[in-house]
């Protein structure tokens, strides 16, 4: 039987996992399907894609940082970043549990369809907002949250917009459907 793949937009407030736990909800809320297993982990506090399999090898392909495959994120952030926290991000920040590798990072203009976070991001009317696109190729708890808070920009709102070739496109929030495998 030919490997199933499977992309998942993530709402916020859902786990990376069938199980429910406390206030969060688990993914047998959106997907019923047998014997798919999620590749990576997204925070219950983030958005975006997921991708579930049935093959432990492409699992493990997806997930695992030796692969690299790169994973691209739209940060909306507290402030207005300039070129030397951008260029920062980009060279690898220093965290607690060391340096992260280099990044792409560049600014953007907030997600073009952008859907209503529930509940809605908290913004303060004093403080203006930016949105960054960032694509690291590992995968540290927290990582992006890590590295925006250690160039002065804390993050508000987390979508994880690709995981290697695959994408967000044409997915709202709590829908999924199967996919080929890329070669």
């Amino acid at each position: 039987m030919p490997a199933r793949l499977i992309r998942f937009n993530k709402p916020f407030g859902v786990l990376s996992q069938f199980t429910p736990e406390g206030r969060w909800r688990g993914l047998k809320d959106f997907i019923a399907l047998p014997d798919v297993y999620v590749a990576g982990r997204l925070d219950a506090d983030s958005e975006g894609l997921l991708l579930l399999t049935s093959d432990g090898q492409l699992q493990a392909r997806i997930a695992d940082p030796r692969f690299k495959m790169e994973k691209t994120y739209w940060v909306q952030v507290e402030g207005l970043p300039d070129e030397a926290a951008l260029q920062a991000l980009r060279a690898g920040v220093q965290l607690n549990d060391g340096a992260t590798r280099a990044a792409r990072a560049c600014l953007m203009q907030a997600p073009f369809g952008l859907w209503e976070r529930v509940p809605a991001v908290r913004v303060r009317q004093s403080i203006p907002t930016a949105w960054i696109e960032l694509a690291i190729k590992e995968g540290r708890n927290r990582q992006v949250r890590r590295m925006t808070a250690a160039v002065g920009f804390p993050t508000l709102r987390l979508i994880r917009a690709a995981i290697g070739p695959y994408t967000l496109d044409g997915l709202a929030p709590g829908c999924w459907c199967e996919v080929e495998v890329a070669p």
